[in-house]
């Protein structure tokens, strides 16, 4: 990409995947690329699961269906004890974790590989399904994987925006 720009203009969410897993080397820059983004206060709270193995695919695919067959699912969690707290209670897990997650799915659509930012899943039943803690919040999952022919940008949907006028305010 010539641009970030363009890069984000250019991606979308992958709902089709190749089989064929994901380089190591690619999989760790895109880590990397998460390891990079800013948390409130440097505090890091993001816990991040890679899930590749047959197991953990079936137990993520029996929570939710938008994992879409990827071969490889990131489970994004929160650790609530670790994030910034602000005077009013305000706790910045989930968006720190969401932060590191747009980071990682860039990083990825620059390495050629797809992503969908999905959310549609009971997060009690991940941390039962997971054996996690209630501190650890699941935040999003991020399928990951090489799009397969079939993949295109949603019809109506992906450049579907609303004017700046109608989401910017200038002060």
């Amino acid at each position: 990409m010539n641009s970030f720009y363009e890069l984000a203009k250019s991606r979308y969410s992958v709902r089709s995947f190749d089989p064929r897993q994901i380089e190591e080397e690619k999989l760790t820059r895109i880590l990397e690329a998460g390891q990079a983004a800013p948390t409130a206060a440097n505090m890091q709270p993001q816990q991040i699961f890679v899930l590749q193995s047959e197991e953990a695919l079936a137990a993520i695919r029996s929570v939710t269906p938008f994992t879409f067959k990827a071969p490889t699912v990131i489970m994004m969690c929160a650790d609530l004890r670790q994030a910034w707290r602000g005077v009013d209670g305000f706790n910045s897990g989930q968006v720190d974790a969401a932060i590191v997650l747009t980071h990682m799915m860039m990083q990825a659509w620059d390495e050629g590989i797809g992503s969908c930012w999905a959310r549609g899943y009971d997060k009690r039943l991940v941390q039962q399904v997971f054996g996690l803690p209630e501190y650890l919040e699941p935040v999003a999952i991020l399928p990951l994987g090489y799009p397969s022919e079939k993949a295109k940008p949603a019809k109506g949907w992906h450049d579907k925006r609303k004017d700046l006028s109608e989401t910017v305010h200038f002060v």
